[in-house]
């Protein structure tokens, strides 16, 4: 069923896209004493929980495929925030973990993320932001 308050040339995509851009541009302009692209801030988030993972998995959590991945990763490897190992009884998968200044990086980025996210929808109930994480999911997983 159409909401009678959406537009007829109104599309998710792009103000999914629009949204995309103003939060990277807040969250940069934040982050900019870190010196990290979106790019490279989008994969310390995503290992902000101290959990290694493989290049796949974080490929993967980043939405990007992991030769892709493979630039960013060596860069944040040079800068000393994250270490390339192997997984424990799998030497063929590289594993991929936080080091220390890794470890503030990837906290100091989700704050700034958790604030910019409350800042943008606290105003909003509960419900709209469950419909909103829902949609989102939904768009991730789009088979291509």
């Amino acid at each position: 069923m159409k909401s009678e308050s959406v537009p007829s040339g109104w599309s998710a995509l792009l103000a999914l896209q629009r949204a995309t851009h103003a939060t990277l541009q807040a969250l940069s302009a934040e982050l900019v004493d870190l010196g990290l692209t979106t790019s490279e801030m989008n994969a310390l988030a995503n290992l902000a929980d101290g959990r290694g993972r493989t290049v796949s998995e974080l490929g993967a959590a980043v939405g990007t495929r992991p030769t892709t991945l493979t630039s960013v990763l060596d860069r944040l490897e040079r800068r000393g925030h994250i270490t390339r190992g192997t997984r424990s009884g799998d030497r063929r998968a590289v594993l991929i973990e936080l080091t220390s200044s890794g470890q503030v990086a990837a906290t100091t980025i989700r704050q700034a993320m958790a604030d910019l996210e409350h800042r943008a929808l606290g105003g909003l109930p509960d419900d709209a932001i469950a419909h909103l994480r829902a949609a989102l999911q939904a768009l991730t997983e789009v088979p291509s």
